[in-house]
């Protein structure tokens, strides 16, 4: 058995490239405190460091054959600062459409109201085809606001399970959102000609 903590980070990039998941594991093992240190100082959010930390990690590998890691602790820092940047604009988003909402909420049209159930509505209909762990991880983050160590100890998994089932309805969701703005055109076409 090879000993991968005696490799130098250019080696195990070399040998992520080549689908090597024991380096993949020895990158992890010797970033993963350094890369939640920073995400924390940023955010002061121990659940959305652990979220974004998770992230790059699933995204490191996904993109294994795509990224060319020239210096793997700066690629780490990197993406860590990116992601903390984008998890920022997220939160200020969903900040200005709540605000927007609370403050618009009787200007808004029934169209559009109508328009924001059939979205949700879409939504559950995604989630109810989801495997049953990540449906109810799902539902129990976003609907009952409940947090990973609540979900790990109510459905008797751990918390890397909670954020592993969590990142993959998420994705679900979000491949599935992209396929919807298609069909939404072609709905919307269809219900123009026939009136």
């Amino acid at each position: 058995m090879l000993n991968y903590n005696l490799y130098t980070d250019d080696e195990l990039a070399s040998l992520l490239k080549e689908d090597d998941q024991a380096a993949f594991t020895e990158i992890y093992k010797r970033y993963w405190k350094k890369m939640l240190l920073i995400a924390w100082n940023h955010s002061n959010d121990k659940d959305a460091s652990k979220d974004i930390v998770h992230e790059i990690f699933i995204s490191l590998w996904e993109r294994r054959h795509q990224v060319e890691v020239l210096n793997l602790a700066a690629f780490l820092v990197t993406s860590v600062k990116f992601s903390i940047f984008k998890y920022y604009q997220r939160e200020n988003r969903r900040a200005e459409l709540a605000r927007q909402n609370y403050e618009f909420n009787e200007l808004t049209s029934d169209e559009e109201k109508l328009d924001a159930l059939f979205l949700q509505e879409y939504i559950n209909g995604i989630v109810e085809e989801m495997p049953e762990k990540c449906r109810l991880v799902f539902r129990y983050s976003r609907e009952m606001g409940m947090k990973n160590n609540e979900i790990a100890s109510k459905i008797n998994i751990t918390e890397k399970g909670v954020e592993a089932n969590l990142t993959r309805a998420l994705k679900i969701i979000r491949s599935e959102l992209k396929n919807y703005g298609w069909m939404i055109l072609i709905i919307l076409q269809i219900v123009y000609f026939l009136l």
